[in-house]
């Protein structure tokens, strides 16, 4: 018999059918009675004072209904950071200054969307201009403009990492490196665009639709932000176009509609353009990085310093997360002696930096792993067996950051390893390059200050043995929807269509903190185990008796069949029990409650996926192109609940972070955005996408339900890594600023050349 009867099968995601056919509903399909168009106005100038706001014209335009301002909020400062108030920098609606162009300074609501868009037009902002700065290092300067008062040298946040003696493990050392990398912005991308409706009814309550990646976070401050209490709020995710980080926080839409519709008491819907999308929402955080590595001959390393400034923009954010996840993931997956991290986020007058899938992991690979093949190099040894030699094992600890249970590295560098010997000799100009990384399952820490376990899930069985799942977490295209009724109907030993989800609403599941750090398989996971196990628990119970039991745990129920463990033939049907116990209980449904909060020792996760991956890559020298071939990846996930989810997920992230690596970045000049649109921005299409592979290397991970980790951000990880070690393979240059353009690949290769004639020596 097989260990699970749901668990590792191939599941297509349970709303598969409904977004494939066109019958899923997203909050932009979303339309009410007497429903307004809102639009919002934004700086032109990357900073600067608001000295007036006349919106006479716009007032009084036929069709307009209400023009805000900042002086129509109750000037309350937005930040997720919610225990530390003075991470709480930003206003949304802008009262007195903006800070970078595409802060929102008023906003309009009309009853047609061509009415609001002329409305906006209408709307004369007197400003006065302000010094900017727009690189990190010209920011922290002390003759630099100062963006928020009372910030000095507008470092906005530091972070410090450290453990064992730095200098003299160094001191311990044969072989020292020192490299500076600079990894660039991204932007999310979402096929659907930040939007919102939001409806204030005389009862005083709103009830607002919205895409986004935690109705919980959502609902809790927007209720602060407009003065309103929490349970007066109700939030209502239907299906999201994507986040990958970028709508985790309260955003304009959501705050804007929510505030002219209490206004009017009438429905307000407002959508960002594609253009808004990229100049007035979040991006990947851009990182400047010294580091340097030491070890000794025999390829041990014995130290390592990383020093990074990042590029903040105008608010905090989610960027304090960044800036300390990004050295904690300097370190991974390998072990250090001695290791020292300090970084400085600098406020900028540019679009704000935050999550995007992976927190500031991608970034430390790119670095991690470059410098991980320049030391196999300069010992000369094999990069594998390099990292082998260094890798990371079962229950390490890393001295006052985590402590790692489960850990297939070792596994993955042996798939991987195998995989590149398969392939052989390679044509010209063609190479292979590997990356290793580790991510985390979920995040430890409270920096939202929330009363509530981190995941909560409800399990209610109806007479006829249909089991409704009620759960907070946020799927926005992961598939963990299809996730946790797995584990659902796994733990309650029913049919996967037995199992009817419903999630999506502060009104009736229970809070859960949302989709981020890859934290909805094990934390929400968790949860929904364990409230599907206190169900069981109480079908068991009435069962015992019935079979003349004494012991529970000698009890099971596995394919609609409870009965005794070690003679499965003595039983009774799932259905019949479900009657008899519902029967017993006065008619009351069965109920199950669960709930997960980690407390573990550590401050970033519970528990840490791993892998390998190898990508194949052809250069044209004389274009200096680069054409992505092919992505294997070794990776250990845990027990992996859905294989299909995986590989979708694998695929999604060499599309992300293989455009990261190669195409994808902001153009800028003087704060202002210059491809701010599909065209010109450059993502991966569907010609772009090279082969894709996985290779699942299976552990049991204690913290996590049925031994699952993770399989979303992590596999996003490595792809930029692996890339400049492919391209330095297969034309020998090594480029140390993303993203990797054939421009740098074309200079590099002219220096090399110059190089070589003026040594007489060939790499």
């Amino acid at each position: 018999m097989n260990k699970y009867s749901v668990i590792g099968k191939n599941v297509p995601n349970i709303d598969g059918f409904d977004k494939a056919t066109g019958v899923a509903k997203y909050t932009t399909d979303i339309t009410l009675p007497n429903m307004l168009w809102g639009k919002i106005l934004r700086s032109p100038h990357p900073h600067a004072k608001i000295l007036n706001i006349d919106t006479s014209l716009a007032d009084n335009l036929p069709g307009v209904k209400a023009v805000v301002t900042g002086k129509d909020t109750i000037g309350k400062k937005m930040g997720i950071w919610r225990r530390f108030p003075e991470f709480c920098d930003e206003e949304i609606l802008c009262r007195d200054k903006v800070r970078y162009i595409g802060d929102a300074v008023a906003a309009v609501a009309a009853v047609d969307e061509d009415i609001a868009e002329e409305a906006i037009g209408l709307i004369k902002v007197k400003y006065e201009i302000l010094p900017a700065v727009f690189d990190p290092m010209e920011a922290i300067k002390e003759d630099a403009p100062c963006i928020h008062d009372g910030v000095e040298l507008n470092i906005n946040v530091t972070r410090h990492i450290e453990w064992g003696d730095v200098d003299e493990g160094f001191k311990k050392c044969d072989h020292i490196r020192e490299d500076t990398f600079f990894c660039t912005s991204m932007a999310h991308v979402c096929m659907e665009t930040h939007n919102t409706v939001a409806s204030f009814g005389y009862d005083g309550k709103l009830t607002v639709w919205a895409s986004t990646q935690s109705n919980y976070y959502t609902q809790v401050l927007l209720a602060e932000m407009l003065g309103l209490k929490e349970g007066d709020v109700r939030v209502i995710k239907p299906h999201v176009g994507g986040g990958w980080g970028g709508k985790l926080e309260l955003d304009s839409t959501q705050f804007i509609s929510s505030l002219i519709s209490m206004k009017l008491h009438q429905p307000v819907k407002i959508i960002l353009t594609r253009e808004e999308e990229f100049i007035a929402t979040r991006r990947r955080t851009p990182v400047h990085y010294i580091t340097r590595l030491g070890a000794k001959k025999d390829g041990t390393i014995m130290a390592r310093e990383v020093r990074a400034i990042t590029d903040g923009g105008a608010y905090t954010a989610m960027g304090a997360t960044t800036l300390y996840v990004t050295g904690f993931y300097s370190f991974f997956p390998y072990k250090y002696p001695s290791y020292r991290y300090d970084g400085y986020r600098a406020y900028t007058n540019m679009v704000p930096s935050s999550a995007l899938r992976g927190f500031g992991a991608p970034q430390a690979c790119f670095v991690t792993e470059s410098q991980m093949d320049l030391m196999a190099r300069d010992l000369g040894l094999d990069p594998i067996d390099f990292r082998r030699k260094n890798a990371m094992e079962p229950n390490s600890v890393i001295p006052d950051q985590a402590f790692i249970q489960s850990c297939g590295i070792p596994e993955c560098l042996d798939q991987i390893e195998g995989f590149i010997k398969e392939k052989g000799k390679l044509p010209p100009n063609h190479g292979i390059g590997v990356a290793g990384y580790g991510f985390n399952a979920g995040g430890i820490f409270n920096w939202f200050d929330t009363p509530y376990a981190f995941a909560a899930a409800v399990v209610k069985i109806s007479v006829d043995g249909k089991v409704d799942l009620f759960t907070g977490a946020c799927d926005i295209g992961q598939g963990s929807n299809t996730t946790l009724s797995m584990i659902c109907a796994e733990e309650l030993g029913v049919h996967l269509e037995d199992v009817r989800l419903h999630t999506g609403d502060t009104a009736t599941c229970p809070p859960d903190l949302g989709a981020w750090a890859s934290r909805e398989t094990l934390m929400n996971g968790n949860a929904v185990k364990a409230a599907a196990a206190d169900a069981k628990r109480q079908l068991l119970e009435y069962a015992a008796g019935k079979l003349g039991i004494n012991i529970v745990y000698d009890l099971d129920i596995r394919d609609h069949w409870a009965h005794i463990t070690n003679r499965p033939e003595r039983g009774i049907s799932y259905f019949e029990l479900v009657k008899e116990v519902i029967r017993s209980k006065g008619g009351q449904q069965i109920t199950g409650n669960g709930e997960y909060t980690p407390h573990r020792k550590g401050m970033v996760s519970p528990a840490f996926s791993f892998g390998v991956q190898a990508v194949e890559v052809k250069v044209d020298p004389e274009t200096g192109k680069v054409t992505l071939l092919s992505a294997t990846t070794a990776h250990d996930g845990g027990t992996t609940i859905n294989p299909l989810g995986a590989e979708g997920q694998l695929e999604g992230s060499v599309c992300m972070s293989g455009a990261y690596g190669l195409t994808e970045y902001y153009q800028s000049k003087d704060g202002k955005i210059l491809n701010g649109n599909l065209r010109d921005y450059k993502p991966f299409r569907a010609a772009d996408m090279p082969k894709v592979n996985i290779l699942q290397v299976d552990t049991y991970e204690p913290e996590g339900p049925f031994g699952a980790k993770e399989a979303g951000e992590g596999l996003a990880v490595p792809t930029p890594g692996a890339l400049v070690n492919a391209i330095d393979n297969a034309v020998g240059v090594r480029i140390k600023e993303m993203p990797i353009t054939p421009e740098k690949i074309l200079k590099a290769l002219k220096e090399k050349k110059l190089q070589e004639k003026k040594t007489g020596k060939k790499r």
